[in-house]
């Protein structure tokens, strides 16, 4: 009897082990808000909570507790990825040696400035504490303007690593180091192995990705490390990251296809090293921008970077002499050196000079650095007096022209593609700048969060499945409210189809007619589709016809959601459009304020007898930069009877924090066009702003004239072959434009 007793204790011993393991392992297991609030309130030195597996919508957490070195206080979920914050709802965290980790949030957006804070009141940040193994994907407020930031980081000594921050689209820089009090000065913060995922063009400033310190702060030191993150197509604005303050360490990290660059903006003493960045021929990708006293830039790699003026792929800027913290310091005792440049359009040097930043770099050097390619044969531009600048021990391959004989050595043009599938220079040039074995130091698949997939933000058009439509009244509409991503509805050749209600589209969709003659649609509403978040349209072989719609103006067929936060893209291809002539003011298409298109682009098409505009793009009134669309092409297409405009394009203000509008017009035939009263512009073509303008052979016949207003930055404008038949001419505001073969017959 004795020894049943002793077993069944044993037994019941290990048993008892066994619980206390798990419990010290998986720590208080908390399923709801109050019960988080609960133990929050009596958690302890080396204490864990855990939240429950599943969705805690609503919720504002909050942590505050004192751990210890070696004994932290962890929140983390039952199951890394499996507990989604969803709704309204952030986290704020205050206190000592507190770690986080294991955290997804989706489908909502922050009801305050940070989706995550290492802060929960002015006085209360966190130190030496963690966040690890989270996710925040696509929790971005849904006005678009309404700014917030996804990480926050005060106090001092934290750690940010093995992160996944994905897809951001309204306002606001991604994640940003905090200076603004004492507590959060020379905070030696470390950010590491994290994935900074696709950030579309935001189209106005205030789209970072990264951001440490700010102005006011930035003559202050901050010593924070950014290392072996991962920088994926983030192309909110021209700086990817933006350092503003003193003292800050960007190593072996990876940028893959990002328009824009590492920009040290404000502060010194600023270590830039062993940095990839990988263009791959993508427009407006940039490297390494240069402001400000002692910064140091060696040992990057830069290859296949297009980026001009600000983003290029190495970039010295002029300053303002005695600059206020806000402009540009002077380039002072810094230097440029052991760099790798394959394939990269442009080297900028005092870029930004005008009579403001008239303070050219002093006591700097351009040094040993390897510029090898043949997709510019002339990558410098020297936009100011660069003697404070020394030139020594530079390769440059046969084919580029050096800014001057001495300081470059002219070298064979030999890449090839390494072991590590980058191209490489031979090991002899290599070995000569002591550069070392040119390999990523970190790929994609590891950084961020380990369980979480590195998701694409958008759609694309024609991937998805091919669905027939007969034609009559709604057919077409109950197909596209029946349609997935990426869907193609074939339309019947001939057919009329008619449209009672709304087309809305919250996915990219692909409408075509059948090869030969094309479908007509028509509706009986004030806007034939409405594109909203999510949405993009791809129109091909498509008759759109006003016969149908309501006798009031301010018609359109296209248009878009107010103020919705993803970028769309619209493409009319093969298509006629005619007779939007019910009433006055019956555009073709006209999106709302607020809202950003990637591509906007109308190819071989016809357009008649419209009392409207065919494009209309000119929403903002601030003039602060905020534009409507990136890129923008109209191309072997005719336009007769158009009252308003062909296009107005405007971007507004002198801000140089983005890349567009860029455009082009090419192969057009214009006739008694720009006549309507209401025509505001007094021109058949307005181009206010756009950065990048090419057009080439367009006829203009009984017409307005062509305005062109260029105004913020260095834009590139190219006329050529433009004829203006018995039409009015081209108006300027008399900036630097190429012309060519413009003739006026009167």
């Amino acid at each position: 009897m004795i020894k049943v007793v002793l077993k069944y204790i044993i037994v019941w011993a290990l048993i008892c082990s066994v619980f206390s393991c798990q419990e010290e392992k998986n720590g208080l297991l908390v399923n709801n808000l109050e019960e988080f609030d609960q133990a929050v309130a009596n958690i302890k030195p080396g204490e864990t909570i855990t939240m429950a597996n599943g969705t805690w919508k609503d919720v504002e957490l909050q942590l505050t507790g004192i751990g210890e070195d070696g004994k932290p206080i962890k929140l983390q979920a039952e199951t890394p990825g499996k507990v989604i914050i969803s709704g309204q709802s952030n986290l704020s965290f205050s206190g000592e040696f507190i770690e986080i980790s294991g955290l997804v949030f989706k489908d909502g957006y922050t009801p305050t400035s940070a989706v995550i804070s290492f802060r929960t009141d002015v006085d209360e940040v966190a130190n030496n504490s963690r966040v690890t193994n989270c996710v925040i994907d696509g929790f971005s407020n849904p006005e678009r303007f309404t700014g917030d930031h996804w990480v926050l980081m005060y106090g001092k000594n934290n750690r940010f690593d093995a992160n996944s921050l994905i897809g951001k689209v309204n306002r606001g820089v991604t994640m940003a180091v905090k200076m603004d009090t004492e507590a959060s000065q020379e905070n030696h913060h470390i950010i590491e192995n994290n994935y900074f995922g696709p950030r579309p063009v935001f189209g106005s400033n205030e789209g970072e990705t990264l951001r440490i310190g700010t102005s006011h702060f930035s003559r202050l030191n901050s010593n924070t490390i950014i290392r072996n993150n991962y920088f994926d197509r983030v192309n909110g604005e021209h700086e990817i990251i933006s350092s503003k303050a003193c003292g800050n360490e960007f190593t072996n990290n990876v940028f893959f296809e990002c328009q824009g660059t590492l920009t040290m903006r404000h502060g010194t003493n600023t270590l830039v090293e062993n940095n990839y960045f990988l263009g791959n021929g993508k427009p407006n990708t940039g490297g390494i921008r240069i402001i400000n006293e002692y910064q140091t830039v060696r040992k990057n790699y830069l290859a296949g970077l297009t980026g001009r003026r600000f983003r290029g792929a190495l970039v010295i800027m002029n300053g303002v002499p005695n600059s206020p913290p806000n402009r540009y310091n002077q380039v002072v005792d810094s230097y440029m050196e052991n760099n790798i440049v394959v394939n990269c359009d442009y080297i900028q040097l005092c870029a930004g000079s005008d009579e403001e930043r008239s303070a050219t770099p002093v006591g700097s050097t351009f040094k040993n650095n390897l510029i090898l390619g043949n997709t510019n044969p002339n990558p410098f531009t020297i936009y100011d007096d660069v003697s404070g600048i020394e030139f020594s021990g530079n390769r440059m391959s046969e084919g580029l022209n050096p800014p001057f004989k001495e300081g470059f050595e002219t070298v064979p043009l030999e890449l090839t593609k390494n072991e590590n599938g980058l191209l490489a220079p031979s090991s002899e040039l290599v070995d000569r700048i002591e550069f070392g074995p040119i390999k990523l130091p970190v790929t994609k698949e590891e950084v961020g969060a380990s369980y979480y997939p590195k998701r694409e933000i958008q759609g694309s058009f024609g991937v998805g499945n091919k669905t027939t439509v007969a034609p009559g009244t709604n057919t077409l509409l109950h197909a596209i409210e029946s349609s997935q991503s990426g869907d193609i509805l074939i339309l019947k050749n001939g057919g009329e189809y008619v449209m009672t209600k709304y087309a809305l589209v919250n996915h990219p969709l692909t409408i075509q007619s059948e090869e030969g003659e094309k479908a007509v649609i028509l509706s009986e509403r004030q806007s034939f589709f409405r594109i909203q978040n999510g949405g993009a349209l791809q129109f091909k072989n498509i008759v759109f016809d006003g016969a149908s719609s309501p006798d009031q103006s301010g018609n359109n067929v296209i248009t878009t959601t107010y103020s919705m936060n993803q970028n769309y893209a619209l493409v009319i291809e093969d298509c006629e459009v005619k007779d939007l002539d019910k009433n006055h003011s019956f555009d073709f298409i006209k999106p709302a304020k607020y809202t950003f298109a990637d591509s906007v682009i109308i190819v071989n098409s016809k357009f008649t007898n419209l009392t409207g505009s065919v494009l209309t793009l000119d929403m903002e009134v601030e003039d602060i930069g905020n534009y409507n669309a990136e890129n923008i092409k109209i191309i072997g297409s005719t336009f007769t009877d158009v009252q308003h405009e062909i296009a107005n394009v405007y971007r507004g203000g002198t801000d140089e924090s983005t890349f567009g509008p860029i455009m082009t017009v090419k192969d057009i035939q214009v006739s008694n066009c720009g006549h309507g009263k209401r025509n505001s512009a007094n021109a058949t073509w307005r181009f206010h702003g756009v950065q990048d303008l090419e057009v080439n052979n367009v006829q203009l016949t009984n017409s307005k004239g062509m305005d062109l207003f260029m105004t913020v930055g260095e834009p590139i404008t190219k006329l050529s072959n433009i004829t203006f038949n018995n039409s009015e001419g081209l108006k300027t505001n008399n900036e630097p434009y190429e012309a060519e073969n413009i003739v006026v017959k009167k």
